[in-house]
């Protein structure tokens, strides 16, 4: 077997045992595996190999793992799309009751019904989004 092709051997397994731990270093030493594997594509000796897969996983492990580690820390659920509206003020530009209206929200024009039977909304008024379903805004007071 080509040296070229344990090399690869080697970092798929390092790559499954990353996808096991979650641990953030075989993945930076499976991606380091790769450069030797080119070396010995090249027709380099076994000490080449060997240099190659050092200097690559100190490289790795270096600029690698601190990205990974910081992506790990980010908040879980942050709010994007719609979701990220909730909570958010707009003002009416159509009178808004529980049968339709507009509002202007995030600097876009959207549909929108108060939330109670009762409430209505005029022109100028500032309300809160409550709810996203669809295109259309579910606002209170």
């Amino acid at each position: 077997m080509d040296a070229w092709v344990v090399w690869l051997i080697v970092a798929g397994g390092l790559l499954v045992g990353e996808m096991l731990t979650a641990g953030f270093i075989l993945g930076p030493l499976a991606l380091a595996a790769l450069l030797p594997a080119v070396v010995a594509a090249a027709g380099a000796g076994l000490v080449w190999q060997l240099v190659a897969v050092v200097l690559g996983a100190i490289a790795s492990l270096l600029l690698v793992r601190p990205i990974a580690r910081r992506h790990l820390r980010t908040p879980l659920l942050q709010r994007t799309g719609t979701a990220a509206l909730i909570g958010e003020a707009a003002v009416v530009v159509e009178r808004v009751d529980f049968d339709g209206g507009r509002v202007k929200l995030a600097g876009e024009i959207w549909s929108a019904r108060s939330l109670g039977e009762d409430d209505v909304y005029e022109p100028g008024d500032r309300v809160t989004v409550v709810e996203i379903a669809g295109a259309l805004a579910r606002v209170s007071a």
